[in-house]
């Protein structure tokens, strides 16, 4: 007679312990293994496993175990497994062959996963955090940063659709900025009063709005054929508030019954508040470019009053710097200085002269000629220049036609003889187009030259006085004025 296995030992340990026979029949299972499975151990023993789950036979925990019978190998998993209820859990398993069949040790480690599936959630939303944070920091495009905004709340709600409506100021009206998802382009015309909807709602009470069933809520024309034709059935709407001033809403939208719980509705209403920053991040910025625009504008009227006022103190021909500064930025732009340098030249050639602020009058304005103390001093006034502009800091860039355009290209200039290419390109094209306009100009102590004989004096200096290159770009900018003046007249 063969004495049945004593099990006792195993009865009342915290980990299951179960033998599956060879036709998969529950030979033997402690208390723990009825505990983790929430079934008596009469509804198991004496059942095959097919028997008390249906479906088990298409799992990876069956296909496991039916390779540990056949091969009497060792195994192990870590198995999902879901109760009767639908609620799920997860256990560590370890097959072991056995006379009767297979020994399955089952250790519950659903408390381990959960964590992990919690860390890996909140990770995934770190992400999304970031990836919006990176947008918001690296582009002043709001189209973009709202993109990208939109990206991660779709991706990391699962919603199939989102977008996002501002406030006109103004208006008071909600206007469409940016969607996701969506199959038509009918909600790029939505525009929603306060209270109208539920982003209408969401912005005037300042409260997340959830919509379940859609079609129960009462909705503006726009947005009823917006769900008829998008097929929406919830939708969920957050007002973006920054600084405590409502900008606009965040709504999701999903083709199927959403049941958030409440870390989707935190998140969602974290990725609102990443909607708010990069929105009013793109305001300041607006603001800020405003603002600096009027101060740039500020500060050549300034400069521009400046040069003004030297033309008429100097008795220069009216209109000569503005002249001037036009030619020499035309000038440089042929000769290949950047456009964003092209400010720092015109800035330049405003305040060509402005050192002469330094200048005494009767040295200024003296009709004779001067001696040679005097001309010690009026040969001063690029020092001056640079003594009165290199503190400004944003005239520092425009320092080299002020300060250089008295310098000569084989090195007799003032104030510091330099030669060539030392000299500023700036300043040797300056220095080409002030005489130019000199010369044609008419002054107190002499009639202004032809174009001709201007530009013969010019060239006779090439080399020398001037830059050769310079004196060739004046000559093509004068040969392309001729022309358009001509096709203008025709």
């Amino acid at each position: 007679m063969t004495q049945s296995p004593d099990y006792s030992i195993l009865d009342n340990l915290l980990e299951g312990c179960q033998i599956i026979s060879f036709d998969f029949r529950y030979l033997y299972l402690n208390n723990a293994v009825a505990k983790h499975a929430r079934k008596s151990k009469d509804e198991l023993l004496g059942h095959t496993m097919m028997e008390a789950y249906h479906g088990i036979e298409t799992t990876p925990m069956f296909t496991l175990l039916k390779q540990c019978m056949n091969e009497r190998k060792l195994v192990e998993m870590e198995n999902e497994f879901t109760y009767p209820n639908g609620k799920k859990g997860w256990f560590a398993l370890k097959m072991e062959p056995v006379p009767e069949g297979v020994f399955i040790l089952s250790i519950d480690i659903s408390t381990r996963k959960q964590a992990e599936v919690e860390l890996q959630y909140q990770l995934r939303c770190l992400e999304a955090l970031r990836q919006i944070d990176i947008a918001i920091i690296s582009t002043t495009n709001l189209s973009l940063a709202l993109k990208t905004t939109l990206e991660q709340v779709t991706s990391s709600l699962n919603v199939d659709a989102a977008d996002i409506l501002l406030l006109n100021p103004h208006t008071q009206i909600l206007e469409f900025a940016a969607g996701r998802g969506f199959r038509t382009r009918d909600s790029e015309r939505l525009q929603l009063h306060l209270g109208q909807g539920p982003a209408g709602r969401a912005a005037l009470n300042q409260e997340v709005v959830f919509c379940p069933n859609m079609k129960d809520t009462q909705e503006p024309i726009i947005r009823k054929s917006l769900i008829s034709e998008e097929m929406f059935i919830s939708c969920c709407a957050v007002p973006l508030i920054a600084k405590g001033i409502l900008v606009g809403v965040l709504e999701v939208y999903h083709r199927a019954p959403l049941a958030p719980d409440q870390k989707w509705m935190d998140f969602l209403c974290a990725l609102g508040g990443q909607a708010s920053i990069a929105i009013d991040s793109n305001r300041l910025f607006q603001n800020l470019q405003r603002s600096n625009m009027r101060l740039m504008l500020a500060y050549d009227m300034t400069i521009e009053g400046w040069s003004k006022a030297l033309d008429l103190r100097d008795k220069e021909t009216e209109g000569h710097t503005l002249r001037v500064t036009e030619m020499t930025v035309a000038l440089s732009r042929l000769a290949g200085i950047p456009e964003n340098e092209l400010v720092h030249v015109r800035r330049g050639a405003l305040l060509h002269d402005i050192g002469k602020m330094g200048i005494p009058d009767y040295i200024l304005l003296k009709s004779e000629k001067l001696t040679d103390e005097e001309l010690a001093i009026m040969q001063r006034h690029p020092v001056y220049a640079h003594e009165m502009l290199s503190p400004i800091e944003y005239l520092k860039p425009a320092l080299s036609i002020p300060y250089s355009h008295h310098e000569k290209w084989h090195g007799s200039g003032y104030p510091q003889g330099l030669k060539g290419e030392q000299i500023p390109l700036p300043a040797r094209l300056f220095a080409v187009v002030d005489v130019w306009d000199a010369l044609l100009s008419d002054r107190r102590y002499r009639q202004g030259w032809s174009e001709e004989r201007v530009l013969e004096h010019i060239r006779s200096l090439a080399g020398t006085h001037f830059d050769p290159k310079a004196v060739e770009l004046l000559i093509q900018v004068l040969r392309e004025k001729k022309q358009e003046s001509r096709h203008d007249d025709g």
